[in-house]
């Protein structure tokens, strides 16, 4: 078997198309392989299917997949065939999509090394710039996002990051059930999810099929889902209000050590749950606690508020309005503060028990996309995090034409 016909099976090609010739040079670590079609083939018109002779030809190269070590480019003179209908139109080639100077075969590898790879990382190995590779991913994911089905949501969680630390913040729009990022837009206000319920709407969708929704209590959320998810009932995560508690002991502890030296560096005694304790830490927390400490105290209320959280809807309601009561007297200012946002998010905390949602499908979405962030150092672009978010957190089926 000639080589020209081995590459000919291993490219997949099929009449019209034939391997010409090779070229390969081992100095500059390049191979060459030259493609053409038979002379007095006919070609299917893009637009509508129908054959028509070739009229001219035009001549193009892409970047494949490296011959071991070497370099590999496909050339071929691509026929611009004659329609009636639709005049003279360049063909479509089996191995490569329009207006791109890359093999689908490279094109396959590019996107699977950009899941786990910097963009600028997997540009060094295969030695292309960042910026063309950028071009592949947003093709794909482009692609992928205009053929997204929304039919059928029904449950979102809503979430925020930072495009850079300190810097502009993107919103994430999570499909609850799928456990995939379904839609990103820059910023993190009401806007934000009024975009959603257009995107919602684009891709076979109804805003007002949206029965639940997961978000922290941002008040830009809150008014976002009021104002435009106005079937969604509003859970809000049970362990960002009991971070929020958390940081209320912690605040009682920050104050109360400018006048009791032990409690100096106990900042995480009191924040871990007690089976979280090491031995060592268990028998620091049981000594502290003897003690008339506001931020013992304090800690007690924290752990019957969890407690709260393990019990069924009936005597969980039950308990917690208790707990409010105790702590709006309880003379701790921070406890206080919390009873009160408690009462005012009241709706939506105990909504918990209905839908059983839960932020940890985004944090772990969110973990998803810190990784990616990290491993770039950076994007040059917000549009171009926003397509690595996808990438990363959406699930989608990127290696299609």
């Amino acid at each position: 078997m000639r080589d020209t016909d081995l590459l000919q099976i291993a490219l997949g090609l099929s009449e019209p198309w034939f391997v010409e010739k090779t070229e390969f040079d081992a100095e500059l670590r390049r191979f060459d392989i030259f493609l053409d079609f038979r002379k007095g083939s006919m070609f299917a018109c893009p637009e509508c299917g129908k054959s028509g002779k070739v009229h001219d030809s035009v001549k193009k190269t892409w970047k494949h997949l490296n011959f071991f070590q070497h370099e590999t480019y496909l050339h071929a003179r691509i026929p611009r065939m004659r329609c009636d209908e639709h005049g003279v139109k360049l063909v479509d080639v089996l191995w490569a999509r329009k207006q791109s100077g890359f093999t689908l075969l490279f094109e396959a590898l590019v996107m699977a090394m950009m899941r786990m790879m910097p963009v600028n990382a997997v540009a060094r190995q295969l030695g292309v710039t960042d910026k063309r590779l950028w071009r592949i991913l947003e093709h794909y994911v482009g692609k992928d996002l205009a053929e997204q089905d929304l039919s059928s949501l029904e449950k979102v969680g809503i979430d925020e990051t930072s495009t850079k630390k300190g810097h502009n913040y993107v919103s994430l729009f999570v499909d609850m059930e799928k456990s995939k990022v379904v839609f990103v837009a820059e910023g993190k206000d009401t806007a934000t999810v009024e975009r959603f319920t257009q995107h919602i709407t684009e891709h076979g969708g109804d805003p007002k099929a949206i029965t639940e929704a997961s978000i922290d209590m941002s008040p830009a959320f809150i008014t976002g889902v009021e104002k435009h998810l106005p079937e969604a009932s509003i859970t809000f995560d049970k362990f960002h209000v009991i971070k929020l508690l958390n940081k209320a002991v912690d605040d009682i502890r920050k104050e109360e050590r400018r006048t009791e030296p032990l409690l100096k560096s106990t900042r995480y005694l009191w924040l871990k749950n007690p089976c979280n304790l090491s031995n060592g830490q268990a028998t620091a927390l049981a000594s502290l606690s003897k003690l008339k400490l506001k931020t013992a105290r304090a800690y007690r209320m924290r752990l019957v508020f969890q407690e709260a959280f393990t019990l069924s809807r009936q005597f969980a309601l039950t308990a917690l309005k208790k707990w409010y009561g105790w702590a709006i007297r309880s003379r701790l200012e921070p406890i206080i503060e919390f009873a009160k946002m408690l009462k005012r998010h009241w709706e939506g905390i105990v909504r918990w028990f209905t839908s059983g949602l839960t932020n940890a499908v985004l944090e772990g979405l969110n973990s998803l996309v810190q990784a990616a962030k990290a491993r770039a150092r950076g994007y040059r672009t917000v549009k171009n995090f926003m397509i690595m978010i996808y990438l990363v957190a959406g699930k989608l089926g990127l290696l299609s034409t």
